[in-house]
């Protein structure tokens, strides 16, 4: 077992922000929430999950650092120290098996940005493209069998590089250059989208509350999917990473401040796609390739669209990286803490074992016809509603359970008070960590098995 005093420490309050908010930042936001949105109605999805991130995000999320820093352990470890002897640590356990999941099938979608970024820099999005055009470069990528497995194999080894150098010199190192630098280039490019001719109605959508649109009780499902899936919880990545906050933190202030930062950028992605989808007649429920099809086009109208394109999907490989970062970190914290590995072993261990679990989802986008006619919408896709939606949501009622019911709200809560930071509303957080929390997240998993409807 690891000692506390080698497991390394965020070295300051900035570096935790940015590398917690680099976790919740990445695809999630730029390319999932986008197109779920676009599918439940624009605005009234986003009414939907902010409530969602506000009753059920940020309660969780200040629940897991909460535990990681009383403990300084990984998601595993934290369930033994606060409970020992007892068979907690197994949710810990389905923490970080969510986590090597979501990294198989999230690392293939990363390397489709490596594979626009190049494409991007040797002139394909320099000239005006149609949308034919531009879906037709997304197919023959996704049906190439060998750069599907390339591109996934690269962006773990990315991935590993960061990680294997440890949390500050590794992670926190590269987060405060990249994520700055991915927020400048962002807000250019919501600039160009709302300016361009037809951008209004975009906005419109984007901001118009038609309640009718959540008649669908997948709606509901979809957008606490979103709101656990975009701030990395239960899944123990923010018990990890809430292991290395120094003492002297003030944890809820910081937790907090990752959630609004998440949140934010998830509205400003909605402010660059939906004016240009409608800029360039799109449909807003065009799905996955908002991003890949939809921006190519727009990139094709711009001065200097080609410069542009490639820092945009060289950026959005950016924050997918941060989100790659935290959940590989997971898991070899997990080796490292429990098992007595070197971080130079569980680093390279688990970015092997992780990239043979990824290879059916980097061909299960046409590349090969069984894994892509699997139910879910192939491979790739049934991982995300296997790792990505339910065992993210089982681990986040279980999570609730165990700091409403085991642990104590009281000693949760004299944990977040210890650097400062008592919560003001503790009283509140208790209620809706022990019981509306769980009963909610609950709720949409036992719809889903009674219609066997993929949220």
């Amino acid at each position: 077992m690891a000692s506390l005093a080698t497991r390394g420490k965020w070295s300051s309050r900035l570096g935790f922000i940015l590398a917690a908010a680099g976790s919740a930042i990445g695809l999630g936001n730029i390319w999932r929430f986008p197109y779920t949105a676009g599918q439940y109605g624009g605005g009234a999805f986003i009414l939907l999950y902010l409530v969602f991130v506000a009753a059920i995000g940020i309660p969780v999320l200040l629940a897991e650092l909460s535990m990681g820093r009383n403990t300084e352990r990984n998601a595993v470890g934290a369930f033994k120290a606060l409970m020992p002897g007892s068979w907690w640590p197994w949710v810990g356990g389905l923490g970080v098996v969510t986590g090597f999941g979501i990294l198989s099938f999230y690392s293939v979608i990363a390397g489709w940005t490596l594979y626009y970024a190049w494409e991007s820099m040797i002139g394909k999005f320099g000239h005006r493209l149609d949308a034919a055009e531009s879906g037709a470069i997304l197919s023959d990528m996704t049906s190439d069998g060998g750069v599907m497995v390339f591109l996934t194999g690269l962006f773990l080894l990315l991935t590993a590089l960061v990680v294997r150098r440890g949390v500050s010199a590794g992670i926190e190192r590269t987060v405060k250059v990249l994520m700055p630098v991915f927020f400048a280039v962002l807000l250019i490019l919501v600039v160009r989208s709302v300016t361009l001719p037809g951008a209004s109605e975009g906005l419109s959508f984007l901001f118009s509350f038609d309640l009718s649109k959540l008649a669908d009780p997948a709606a509901i499902g979809s957008a606490l999917g979103q709101a656990l899936f975009s701030l990395s919880i239960g899944m123990g990545a923010m018990i990890t990473y809430g292991s290395y906050l120094s003492r002297d933190e003030n944890l809820p202030g910081a937790g907090v401040t990752v959630a609004i930062f998440d949140t934010a950028i998830a509205l400003v992605a909605g402010l660059m796609i939906f004016p240009a989808v409608f800029a360039m007649g799109g449909s807003p429920a065009a799905g996955p390739g908002l991003v890949f099809v939809t921006m190519p086009t727009v990139f094709g109208q711009m001065p200097a669209g080609g410069l542009i394109a490639f820092a945009f999907y060289a950026l959005l490989a950016i924050a997918a990286l941060t989100s790659t970062i935290s959940l590989l970190e997971v898991i070899v914290a997990y080796f490292v803490d429990e098992k007595g590995w070197s971080r130079e072993r569980a680093t390279w261990s688990m970015t092997a074992a992780c990239f043979a679990l990824a290879i059916p989802s980097a061909l299960s986008n046409g590349a090969v016809p069984f894994l892509t006619e699997m139910p879910g919408g192939g491979f790739l896709g049934l991982c995300n509603i296997v790792f990505g939606n339910w065992f993210l949501s089982i681990g986040a009622v279980f999570i609730c359970l165990f700091v409403g019911w085991k642990w104590g709200v009281g000693k949760a809560l004299a944990e977040m008070a210890r650097g400062g930071g008592e919560l003001p509303i503790g009283q509140v957080w208790g209620v809706m960590v022990r019981y509306v929390c769980p009963a909610a997240v609950l709720a949409v998993l036992i719809y889903s098995a009674i219609t066997g409807r993929y949220l």
